[in-house]
């Protein structure tokens, strides 16, 4: 027994859902050739990603490097009083060389305050730079005059020290000034 109402299509014949399938079929080869929207979407958030990566990266960068110029800034805050101070170690020094344990004066005032003054600077990082007798290096030294080297293994190399060169942590503040043999 048959239904009268309800036939099987014929092969020939599309039911509605095939036609329909068909239709899909069609639209969806006609949007593969431009990008879909969730494409546009995923390509933009990458973007987007990128330039927020970069931007954590340099903020980072930043951060650092001000953490780097601050910390230079607190070693080297002393550095203007250190180097007024620097004149009066010259002279004291100078003094201790002229009256020696010959001469009439007596030293002792002059090494206590020179001894107080060294551990006061010493103690803020101040470093004395020897010289003498080193080779001479264009970034420590400062040649004021060259003279005939007494011995052939002093040429290129620092006779005598005029003035005294001064470290602060690692930093020169004041070049050593200084006689190069030649």
């Amino acid at each position: 027994m048959t239904n009268p109402e309800f036939t099987q299509p014929e092969e020939n014949e599309q039911t509605p859902q095939a036609d329909n399938v068909a239709e899909t079929n069609g639209s969806a080869a006609e949007t593969t050739d431009q990008p879909s929207a969730e494409q546009k979407l995923q390509s933009e958030n990458a973007e987007l990603k990128d330039k927020y990566i970069r931007l954590v990266a340099e903020f980072d960068n930043f951060r650092k490097r001000t953490l780097r110029e601050k910390d230079e800034l607190v070693k080297t805050a002393s550095e203007n009083v250190i180097k007024a101070i620097l004149p009066v170690l010259d002279d004291i020094e100078r003094a201790q060389a002229t009256y020696g344990e010959d001469g009439k004066v007596d030293t002792q005032g002059i090494e206590l305050i020179f001894n107080k003054l060294t551990k006061a600077v010493a103690g803020k990082g101040l470093k004395p730079m020897e010289s003498k007798g080193q080779a001479f290096d264009p970034d420590l030294h400062e040649s004021i005059t060259q003279f005939p080297a007494p011995s052939e293994d002093l040429k290129g190399k620092v006779i005598d020290e005029v003035e005294k060169g001064y470290y602060l942590g690692d930093k020169v503040i004041r070049f050593a000034k200084v006689v190069v043999g030649v």
